[in-house]
């Protein structure tokens, strides 16, 4: 998240039902945002952080018997790119070790390979935000 004394620029924000192709479209966008904002040189490993992110908070918005939205939050300052990942399940994140025959489970070190900082925060006690900061 943008911390204390960070100008932001720009920002997008998209919200997204907790469907299949919701990472697809998250995807999409940030990569047409930041095309836009001519940040061309972050669109590839910011499309692989935002499908993660946002592939995790429809996963956990899916199987919540209301089915609440799930949010993409790009932030653009002078220094950075923060990608933010919105979601309301009661449940914190859960980084977990991926063995060689796992199909899935590697999404959070892929976010912490490609970020510069990356982080989870509880917001109003049901919401959660899963964020990750690209150097501009």
């Amino acid at each position: 998240m943008a911390g204390p004394g960070t100008a932001v620029l720009r920002t997008s924000t998209l919200e997204l039902a907790p469907l299949p192709g919701a990472a697809s479209c998250a995807r999409l966008h940030a990569v047409s945002v930041l095309h836009e904002w001519g940040l061309r040189a972050l669109a590839d490993d910011t499309a692989l952080i935002v499908s993660e992110l946002i592939t995790n908070a429809a996963d956990a918005s899916a199987v919540l018997p209301e089915r609440p939205p799930v949010t993409l939050r790009l932030l653009a300052g002078e220094r950075s790119l923060i990608i933010e990942a919105w979601d309301r399940s009661p449940l914190d994140l859960e980084a977990r070790q991926a063995s060689p025959d796992d199909e899935c489970g590697r999404g959070l070190a892929v976010v912490a390979a490609l970020s510069a900082r990356w982080g989870c925060e509880r917001i109003a006690g049901r919401q959660k935000v899963v964020w990750a900061e690209l150097a501009l």
